[in-house]
């Protein structure tokens, strides 16, 4: 693959840090490289999975089953920061399945919320599960199972009726014909892979095709992500863009109103790089414009260098 450079840091004339990356871009009918040439190469969909995988909610009326508010369903498309909200919400909707924490299997981590971070270290609490980012789509993965007799111990594993179902709606919507390379994710369920054209076409297909994951994103954005999460800023900040990180240097961003997305993808997964050239594509294509500080400052302060997107 050839990835562009996309971002660099440079002071007083010398560059320091680079970072290199793929942008696609794509309309209902086709897409095509922007920036760098992926060669139609996989790669994983990480937690750009979330919200397609949630179309099950609806395939198997999971919404109506447990009437589930714009909030439940957002949590569950989400990789949330762990804040208190996300974690009543997640309270909210266990009660409803009538499952509790011991269920889940996605594992523990700090919270991703500064504050949050901070709450818990001034309190001596422990982390918990529901601070996992991804314990909303577990949560859902559950929710399901229930409601399909299916085994709530195994659900993780790769041949588990879930996530045959899973694969299979993936595929559907990804317009995903032959087999690419499969592993299991962070959280320790099953992940697949793709090349990034793939990727738009399933988030173009869903966006345009399940109204209610569309209404949760617009809807409901600070629970998509929460305290300072790139996908929160871009939707709080815009009319009908839809917006989903992912770990591995993923971005995924879908303009409701023309129908037409792109996928930012950083070779070295910085976050950092993957915030200010998703800003930047976004402004180019004049859907939205929001500000980013691309000032490199000391600890006083003192501006000594600057952050240049090369798009």
């Amino acid at each position: 693959m050839n990835a562009e450079l996309l971002v660099k840091y440079v002071r007083n004339g010398v560059i320091e840090q680079e970072h290199f990356g793929y942008i696609v871009r794509a309309n209902k009918n086709r897409s095509f490289d922007f920036c760098g040439n992926t060669k139609k190469n996989p790669f994983y969909l990480r937690s750009c999975a979330k919200p397609l995988q949630a179309s099950l909610i609806i395939d198997y009326e999971m919404d109506k089953i447990y009437d589930m508010t714009d909030k439940e369903i957002a949590l569950c498309c989400a990789s949330h920061a762990g804040e208190d909200i996300h974690r009543e919400i997640a309270h909210d909707l266990m009660n409803k399945i009538g499952i509790d924490e011991s269920y889940l299997k996605c594992g523990l981590h700090r919270p991703l919320s500064q504050t949050e971070q901070k709450k818990l270290d001034l309190s001596n609490r422990k982390v918990n599960v529901l601070h996992n980012n991804c314990s909303g789509k577990h949560i859902m993965m559950l929710g399901l199972c229930k409601i399909n007799g299916w085994d709530t111990e195994t659900y993780d594993n790769l041949e588990h009726p879930l996530q045959i179902a899973i694969r299979e709606k993936i595929n559907s919507l990804c317009n995903v014909t032959k087999k690419y390379p499969e592993t299991k994710d962070g959280c320790g369920v099953p992940i697949m892979s793709m090349p990034l054209s793939n990727m738009l076409q399933g988030y173009l297909n869903l966006f345009r095709q399940y109204e209610k994951i569309k209404n949760a994103f617009l809807h409901e954005p600070y629970i998509i992500g929460g305290e300072n999460r790139t996908d929160t800023k871009i939707m709080e900040n815009s009319d009908g863009i839809i917006a989903k990180v992912g770990a591995g240097g993923l971005c995924i961003v879908v303009n409701t109103l023309t129908e037409e997305a792109f996928v930012v993808k950083i070779a070295d997964a910085d976050m950092k790089a993957r915030e200010l050239v998703t800003l930047k594509v976004l402004k180019n294509l004049h859907w939205a414009d929001i500000e980013a500080d691309t000032s490199i400052k000391t600890l006083h302060g003192d501006v000594v260098g600057e952050i240049e997107v090369t798009i």
